[in-house]
């Protein structure tokens, strides 16, 4: 039996939001604008530019508004441009500054959301409906996470029936646009193959995402999976950067670069440049002031090694034989 997977592949790169969020250096909006311009010329469709949180909870997005208003005008029709939403007033925010993409998200842990929240993951996206009204009011497209589906600090593994019923509350509010997500870096291949299995048989009229952390390094083992059973739409940052603010120790999403440079080597089409992501990646690290976890920035891809044994190495090894 051979070894199936999809043969094409879409990117969301998710830098911006999910790895700049965690930083303690905050890019200015010319910065986040010129890796923009740089990352829709290496060929990435969808990219998530940031959220429409409170500034001074996430001070790092808080010049979300200011880059969509730069770029609305050059953007080509096919980029998608994303931002992640809390709740109503950041539809409101996508709508002032020409955004028109939103998502959405709640944890699929149910004590992590009663303890917060004091409501069940899916009494919490039932209450996501005037959100999507006034989005689709607006023009404005609407999309949905979950976070901690694959297992959670609080839970272990999360039951595959309450992912479930978090799918279908999303459903019934109208958004069919869906992203499982591992913030926790919890998740590993077999369950992520039996999971996307089960929700690509279930609901088929999904749409489906997946965002992996490489916090016990994973990630791209994890992806590879959720190819394997269907998958192929998939979230990566830049050179690895960030981590997850409510999970000990948690590295960041996994790196664009490492899984453009493996696609690539599996004969993948993902219509990214892979060099000019690199190129990305080592800006990136250089704004920042510091390494981040990346095999490719760290090791080059396989194509560029050129190494020569000395002559008399060489010779030495043919007499051995």
């Amino acid at each position: 039996m051979g070894f199936d997977y999809v043969k094409k592949v879409r990117i969301c790169e998710v830098g911006l939001r999910d790895g700049l969020q965690n930083e303690k250096t905050i890019l200015t909006t010319d910065q986040k604008v010129e890796l923009l311009r740089d990352m829709i010329d290496a060929g990435l469709k969808v990219i998530e530019v940031g959220s429409f949180v409170h500034p001074v909870k996430v001070p790092q997005m808080a010049n979300t508004d200011e880059v969509v208003k730069v770029l609305k005008e050059e953007v080509p029709a096919d980029v998608e441009l994303r931002a992640f939403i809390p709740n109503l007033r950041g539809v409101d925010r996508a709508i002032a500054c020409g955004c028109t993409k939103v998502k959405l998200n709640v944890s699929a842990s149910k004590g992590h959301n009663l303890a917060n929240l004091n409501r069940l993951p899916s009494e919490t996206v039932a209450g996501f409906g005037e959100c999507v009204e006034k989005a689709h009011a607006n023009g404005i497209d609407i999309s949905g996470s979950i976070s901690m589906a694959f297992g959670s600090p609080w839970d272990d593994e999360i039951p595959i029936d309450d992912v479930k019923e978090i799918v279908e509350a999303y459903i019934k509010t109208g958004v069919t646009e869906i992203s499982l997500s591992d913030a926790s870096g919890m998740a590993y291949p077999s369950q992520v193959y039996d999971i996307c299995t089960e929700m690509k048989k279930s609901y088929p009229e999904v749409k489906w995402w997946l965002h992996f952390h490489n916090t016990r390094g994973l990630a791209i083992a994890n992806i590879i999976a959720g190819m394997q059973a269907g998958f192929s739409q998939f979230d990566a940052s830049f050179a690895g950067v960030g981590g997850c603010p409510f999970v000990p120790n948690a590295a960041g999403n996994v790196a664009t670069e490492d899984v453009l440079h493996a696609l690539d080597e599996m004969g993948v089409e993902t219509g990214v440049d892979v060099d000019k992501v690199i190129a990305i990646g080592r800006k990136v690290t250089g704004m920042l002031g510091h390494t981040a976890d990346s095999y490719i920035l760290k090791a080059g891809k396989s194509a560029d090694l050129k190494l020569e044994l000395p002559k008399g190495q060489i010779a030495n090894q043919t007499a051995k034989k």
